[in-house]
């Protein structure tokens, strides 16, 4: 990229905030109020999810100025490890964002049935609206038609306004939560086992930053505008969570939040009465949509390029000549998508599921820093982003990913086994079908 087109350190730090800011945040904080034991262990969640993408930043913001290749983490992982690990790492990306898109359209499903409050919607149904969501956009996708970036900036700022709409509720009168009609118990949780079980939810929520790795090279003055952007988006997107979070406990009640799922629902009908709670679930319903197309538009040609190198057969590149589109790779991806709906059906399986699988690739992935440190020393000097603290902010990185696998193999230890054996078998699978292919170590 030209000197002249490179990002500026605003236009970086919106890049930021615009990668990590989803959905999660209108679901996820009932999940992680219920895993925690107490208000401490919650805001300790929050706060800490978000040190850790500050060093996940920058992490994979130097990993991308040392190592800038088209087609990402596999050619790393291939250069750092070998092309069974990148293979294998790679597969569970793609099914941890299959299994991702699955979750936020069950965030969404709960909201549009909101809407219909007459009927005794189960799981089942809600599972059933967002496969049919998923089965929309799969074939509005087939026929070639694209949200352009206009839209997807419109996107950005309703979820923003959306946030925005929940702190301001704090300066509205509403009516206090009731105390809660809880019965004392022993709790079975210690306050650390608490806090890692917590941190599930909300490392899903603060997601998005990893893809730094795509603009180590595109940022005006690196070495200073890099961990600056970082600095100020991670900051923005702490300070809106945290006042999200504290709308929702203030207003809804600690104790409310855990037996609540779409918890922004609540919030809204308590300080805006019904009429402005449905208004809600529709915006937010609308954006769940568009994160369902992006994720549908994006992870096929991920598919694709791995398919050009020769990490995946040829048939998952093939294009439908009129069109261009992928019309395998992304049957493929709608498909796994379908099915972790109807294997998991509620939110948590998923977020669990999805969360155990991202804890092998952020580990991996930002291990790689490690090895690039010492094979690109010729680099240093030259302009390239390179993070202070090093090795403190990758080590605390890779240790919380560590705590959280840990902590949803003891709280889950089927959803562990089977992500584990998704990986073993993916590597297997790479062993398998090695021969054709050209390796890149």
């Amino acid at each position: 990229m030209k000197g002249n087109q490179k990002l500026n350190l605003f236009s970086f730090t919106m890049i930021v905030v615009g990668l990590v800011i989803g959905m999660g945040i209108f679901r996820t904080a009932a999940t992680s109020a219920k895993d925690a034991i107490e208000p401490s262990v919650y805001f300790t969640a929050w706060i800490l999810g978000g040190f850790v993408a500050f060093c996940g930043a920058l992490t994979y913001a130097e990993i991308g100025s040392r190592f800038p290749v088209t087609g990402g983490y596999y050619k790393i992982f291939s250069y750092a490890y070998h092309p069974s690990i990148a293979f294998a790492i790679n597969c569970i990306i793609l099914i941890s964002n299959a299994a991702s898109l699955s979750g936020v359209a069950l965030i969404g499903s709960g909201y549009i049935t909101k809407l219909f409050p007459g009927i005794n919607w189960t799981d089942t149904h809600k599972a059933l609206i967002s496969c049919i969501a998923i089965i929309i956009f799969y074939a509005i996708n087939l026929r070639g038609l694209r949200m352009s970036s206009k839209a997807q900036n419109i996107l950005m700022v309703i979820k923003i306004t959306m946030i925005l709409v929940l702190i301001a509720a704090l300066f509205f009168p509403y009516e206090a939560p009731a105390a809660a009609n809880v019965v004392a118990t022993t709790p079975q949780m210690n306050w650390l086992q608490s806090l890692g079980i917590s941190l599930i939810a909300v490392s899903f929520t603060y997601g998005g930053y990893q893809q730094t790795i795509n603009f180590g090279n595109e940022v005006k003055n690196p070495a200073k505008n890099i961990p600056r952007g970082i600095f100020w988006g991670i900051a923005i997107i702490i300070s809106l969570y945290l006042l999200a979070n504290l709308s929702y406990y203030t207003i809804v009640g600690f104790d409310q939040m855990k037996g609540e799922r779409e918890i922004a629902y609540v919030l809204i009908q308590k300080v805006f009465g019904d009429t402005g709670a449905d208004i809600f679930s529709f915006f937010l319903f609308f954006g769940v949509l568009a994160y369902v197309n992006a994720l549908l538009m994006s992870n096929p040609r991920v598919m694709y390029a791995m398919s050009e190198e020769g990490s995946l057969p040829r048939i998952f590149g093939k294009q439908n000549p009129k069109n261009d589109v992928l019309v395998v790779s992304l049957s493929v991806f709608a498909s796994i998508c379908i099915v972790i709906l109807f294997f998991a059906q509620t939110f948590e399986k998923i977020l669990n599921f999805t969360i155990f699988l991202d804890c092998f690739g952020m580990v991996a992935s930002s291990a790689t820093l490690f090895i690039l440190r010492k094979r690109t020393r010729h680099l240093d000097g030259t302009g390239i982003y390179k993070m202070k603290l090093y090795p403190i902010l990758p080590l605390i990185f890779i240790a919380n990913y560590l705590f959280v696998g840990v902590s949803i193999a003891i709280q889950t230890p089927d959803t562990a086994l089977v992500g584990a054996l998704v990986l073993g078998a993916f590597i297997l699978l790479y062993f398998a079908t090695a021969k054709p292919r050209n390796d890149l170590s």
